[in-house]
């Protein structure tokens, strides 16, 4: 497991950032002590993952989750409790993930070979995605807010997809980070697809360093006062 530097949030509020590869855990994940950790739910659903990799990224996704969550909060990976907070878009119980009457935030994300963990005294979200193929970045750009998309139409072919992952990963970490997700509609708030990310009032969106072929954003809440 390694760590990843946020960016240059107020250090009281600066997420802790971990990024695994599912291939350097699959193992030690898949079995029976780690499998104690998750919840019957959690074991059902990765029982019901057809492709054994989709299994193992979503098994070393949680494992991990509810390892670090164990170590923060002083209790048994798993005795953490999950519940959603209520969506800020439709005021339904399917928002972010919490961990009720406890002050740490938390956001996962997985694609490929990658896990990406963050934990934060402030609401957080980080997002990791592989390079799409230049069809698919070019199709699904169009759901993202104009200026992005005139940014990514200057971009050449073989640029696209880099470009494209950098934008989407920015965008999912923020929607994540406000616990709308794609409840909100994509197009709805700048977040550049340039080399620097642009920054939501109210927050703080950084790019993370990423293995080669995958970008990787976290997003986390400003203090009020800045």
């Amino acid at each position: 497991m390694t760590s990843a530097a946020p960016g240059d949030t107020d250090s009281a509020r600066s997420p802790v950032v971990h990024l695994l590869r599912v291939s350097e855990y699959a193992a030690e994940a898949a079995g029976p002590e780690a499998l104690a950790v998750l919840s019957a739910a959690e074991r059902e659903r990765a029982e019901a993952f057809v492709r054994p990799g989709d299994r193992d990224r979503y098994v070393v996704a949680h494992w991990a989750l509810r390892r670090e969550l164990g170590a923060l909060l002083g209790t048994a990976p798993a005795d953490v409790p999950f519940a959603q907070a209520d969506c800020p878009v439709c005021g339904g119980p399917h928002g972010r993930p919490v961990v009720p009457g406890n002050p740490v935030h938390f956001s996962l994300s997985h694609a490929g070979d990658v896990v990406l963990l963050a934990f934060a005294d402030a609401a957080v979200g980080v997002d990791v995605e592989g390079h799409p193929a230049v069809s698919s970045a070019a199709e699904t750009m169009t759901a993202l807010h104009p200026r992005e998309q005139e940014e990514l139409a200057a971009v050449g072919r073989d640029a696209l997809p880099a470009a494209f992952a950098r934008c989407w990963t920015r965008k999912e970490a923020y929607l994540k980070a406000t616990g709308a997700g794609l409840g909100e509609d994509p197009g709805r708030t700048y977040v550049s697809a340039l080399d620097r990310p642009a920054q939501p009032a109210g927050w703080h969106l950084t790019d993370l360093a990423a293995p080669a072929g995958y970008a990787a954003a976290c997003a986390v809440r400003r203090p009020a006062e800045q």
